[in-house]
């Protein structure tokens, strides 16, 4: 029987809501897969979102202080380690932002929940450099605003969370009108779509209309078997002149907010940034109540430091001369480059620098070794890894500092976000594709800071143009482009640019599409489906095209895609 009215949520009722919004996300993760924009056969956004609030959940489960303050807390810590995926690393932040405003409360009123709401929609739009609207942003936030209306004119919490879900809904329904591509596909976004099923469950379980037997939470066993399915889809740089590093000093500053002789200024997050952004660039920022801290490359570093007195006590600081270090990688001497390559992995001395890199298949696994890599995270394409699986990995490396590929757009944020989480320091070098984290390589020193390594590995990729061959799994029109069920795709830097019959023809056509006069070397990495002669094949048309390239082929056995294709 429902419940008609509701003023109080109380831990059980909050320890429902988190399982029940687990147990819809698992229940409809192929539906949010589906709606992917681009027709590959690897749209993940509902498992992302799945594994992710499945993690929070758990925590919640194991959570030894039941008020909903600690609760709130444990859900987010969960959704924060098991993040996968941009849509659920967004996820993890608008829980930390529920967790923020529950902080020890035993109860929730109205409000309450309207005020966490609130809470979660501001802090999701901060952890986005540039945030877009027809996202999940837009949902969380017309559905908070929403929230708030109603709070100011009843208590009933059931009355303003059926509410929050009519308004998610509508905010989910509009997400075509404001993102073009979602209109050209003519589906709404994913990422919402999977937010509006948890709003739903909250209501449900409010309302009274939550079957615990239906809508079971998925245990282990499912989860493992979900990952698994999901896993079925060296060199120093020498070439980069210090003086063209346009800013010379890795700045980090942590201050302790409100505290000290030099504080004069009030904290603001948006306006500590904005100044910040200004003196540099790679700018981190992370606070909670007490600290603050920064990361920065700048060409002034005291004001940075100066910038920070003003908001409390400096705790630490520490200036990097890069420039500095950058010399002394090109005077090192590297000795004894071929003995040290036939060490194995067991012996090999732990470097200062080591290099985490998320791909899928064997082969490509093995590029990336051959090339320096400490450990590769499978994963990609096929599957995002969580927050903790990359913090874990980094860990285990025993390195003093790490940096991390993930080799996919949809990994960055999970990958930024073992950055605060690591007890080292960590850069992000955003490769796109496992050919740029490939090309990126070339760029790395296992006795440089990361700070270094990142600066240099990221050069290394402007100049590599990056094709995926894949087979669409549903028709649909893109950027103009018809695409019938069966087709094949060259998707070059993340745009499809050739729609053919057959893989070949794809694949040849890519490759056409990316050279230019100063092309010189192609690199075709062929997938488990694919057989090393079709691959010779495709490399005889390449240099059928332009007998002066260089043309290199290598077994990576990654999945769903036949061919990965680089031009240099």
């Amino acid at each position: 029987m429902s419940v008609n009215s509701l003023t109080v949520i109380t831990n059980v009722e909050f320890g429902k809501m988190i399982n029940a919004a687990s147990a819809a996300l698992a229940a409809n993760a192929d539906k949010i897969n589906k709606l992917n924009v681009f027709p590959v056969p690897d749209g993940d956004t509902g498992t992302n979102m799945s594994l992710s609030m499945a993690s929070g959940a758990q925590y919640e489960r194991d959570a030894l202080d039941t008020n909903i303050g600690a609760l709130a807390k444990a859900t987010s810590k969960g959704l924060l380690m098991g993040a996968r995926g941009n849509s659920g690393v967004i996820l993890s932040q608008i829980f930390r932002g529920f967790a923020n405003s529950m902080a020890d409360k035993e109860t929730l009123s109205a409000r309450d929940l309207a005020d966490a709401l609130m809470a979660g929609a501001q802090i999701a739009y901060k952890s986005v450099m540039k945030p877009t609207e027809g996202t999940i942003l837009t949902v969380i936030r017309e559905a908070a605003s929403k929230a708030n209306k109603v709070a100011n004119q009843t208590d009933d919490v059931v009355e303003l969370m059926a509410a929050v879900e009519d308004a998610a809904q509508k905010a989910l329904n509009s997400t075509p009108d404001l993102l073009p591509v979602l209109k050209e596909v003519g589906v709404v976004d994913s990422g919402g779509q999977g937010l509006v099923f948890v709003l739903q469950a909250f209501y449900q379980v409010l309302s009274g209309d939550f079957n615990e037997d239906d809508m079971k939470a998925p245990d282990n066993a499912e989860l493992d078997q979900m990952v698994k399915e999901l896993h079925a889809g060296a060199q120093a740089n020498t070439n980069l002149d210090p003086a063209d590093i346009k800013y010379g000093y890795c700045t980090e500053v942590m201050v302790q907010i409100g505290k000290g002789t030099t504080y004069d200024h009030e904290f603001d997050y948006d306006e500590f940034y904005k100044h910040l952004a200004q003196l540099g660039d790679s700018l981190l920022v992370i606070n909670d109540d007490e600290i603050v801290k920064v990361h920065v490359h700048t060409e002034n570093p005291g004001e940075v430091i100066s910038w920070g007195t003003h908001f409390g006590s400096l705790v630490k600081v520490k200036v990097d001369n890069m420039r500095d270090q950058q010399q002394a990688v090109i005077d090192a001497q590297r000795e004894d480059e071929a003995q040290a390559a036939k060490i194995s992995e067991m012996t090999m001395p732990v470097p200062e620098t080591a290099v985490i890199a998320i791909a899928a298949g064997d082969g490509v696994a093995k590029l990336f070794k051959s090339l320096g890599v400490h450990t590769v995270i499978s994963g990609g394409q096929t599957m995002n890894p969580s927050t903790a699986d990359i913090v874990d990995a980094i860990k285990a490396s025993g390195a003093n500092q790490a940096v991390v590929l993930p080799n996919n757009s949809n990994i960055f944020m999970a990958a930024e976000q073992a950055i605060d989480l690591a007890d080292v320091p960590v850069q992000v070098v955003k490769t796109r594709t496992v050919q740029q984290g490939l090309t990126a390589m070339m760029g790395y020193n296992p006795d440089a800071e990361a700070s270094e390594n990142a600066n240099a590995m990221s050069d290394m990729i402007d100049d590599v143009k990056s094709a995926q061959v894949t087979q669409a799994v549903r028709d649909t029109t893109l950027n103009g482009v018809e695409i019938h069920n069966g087709d094949w795709m060259g998707i070059i830097d993340g745009d499809i640019q050739v729609v053919a019959d057959s893989v070949e023809d794809a694949a040849e056509q890519s490759v056409e599409k990316m050279l230019d006069d100063d092309s010189e070397i192609v690199t075709i990495i062929f997938g488990a489906d694919t057989k090393e002669k079709a691959a010779n094949k495709l490399a005889k048309s390449v240099s059928a095209i332009d007998e002066d390239l260089e043309v290199e082929i290598h077994d990576g056995g990654q999945p769903l895609y036949p061919f990965l294709i680089s031009v240099e």
